[in-house]
């Protein structure tokens, strides 16, 4: 059987999974705080038909070999955290992180991490995602508030009319060394692992800290363009993967009538 069959098979796998990620990237173009993904590939293990460094029986040295590569595969999908675009909201609880970090929520008793700043208030007056996960340190406004303001140091405070603060804490983001490291668990919620190493809790404006703008939204990183790029140039890669295996099917078909 003709390798090329095997290795063309694995470009048109490869290719499936490039296409797949690409297709997610687009799919989350207005996602606040989504972050583009990359999948990058790797050669297969090689055929040595001849060593290149060989002594011939000559005394020669062979200054290059013969070798016959088996394909491609996945290595990796690797997450891009740069930033955003901006979007203007003048909504008092939209958050962005100008720069590094994350905000920390919890999700039925264990901490996730997330660039989403679309906070909302639930029924007890309290700081939450739009799915009710609780912004950390936990903030609740009361009843009789007028204004929320946030600082860039990330000072939230409760206004009454007169501008007396009736309640505040103070949001730390939080900073990984390795963020393409963080597991994506989707809802925009990361979590920590062992590529990604501990969180570090940062003051907004820190060093190596971003702070925080209120009434704005980080949109996804994802540009359009480049994924379009991406996506015809994938494309064609997964099409001439697969001449490659017709032209393969025709030789082995020339072969087999040899006989007649």
């Amino acid at each position: 059987m003709m390798r090329s069959l095997w290795t063309a098979a694995t470009g048109m796998i490869a290719q499936q999974l490039n296409i797949d990620v690409i297709s997610n990237n687009l799919a989350n173009v207005n996602t606040i705080g989504f972050k583009k993904s990359r999948a990058e590939f790797e050669d297969l293990m090689y055929q040595n038909q001849k060593i290149a460094g060989a002594t011939t029986q000559a005394g020669e040295i062979i200054p290059t070999g013969i070798q016959v590569g088996m394909g491609v595969r996945p290595t990796t999908v690797h997450k891009f955290f740069s930033q955003g675009d901006y979007q203007n909201t003048s909504n008092s609880l939209d958050l962005a992180i100008e720069g590094d970090g994350f905000f920390l929520v919890d999700v039925n008793g264990e901490d996730a991490y997330t660039r989403a700043g679309a906070f909302k208030l639930n029924n007890d007056g309290t700081v939450v995602t739009a799915n009710g996960y609780k912004l950390q340190p936990e903030f609740t406004v009361p009843t009789d508030t007028v204004s929320i303001e946030v600082s860039e140091d990330g000072h939230i405070s409760a206004l009454d009319s007169s501008g007396t603060e009736l309640a505040g804490a103070d949001i730390k983001l939080y900073t990984f060394i390795n963020p393409a490291g963080l597991r994506a668990s989707g809802r925009n919620l990361y979590y920590p692992t062992e590529a990604s190493g501990d969180a570090t809790e940062g003051t907004p404006g820190d060093t190596n800290v971003g702070t925080i703008a209120q009434g704005y939204l980080e949109m996804s990183n994802v540009e359009i363009v480049d994924e379009m790029v991406n996506m015809i140039v994938g494309q064609r890669a997964y099409e001439v993967n697969s001449k490659a295996i017709t032209t393969a099917d025709s030789m082995l078909g020339i072969a087999n009538q040899l006989k007649r």
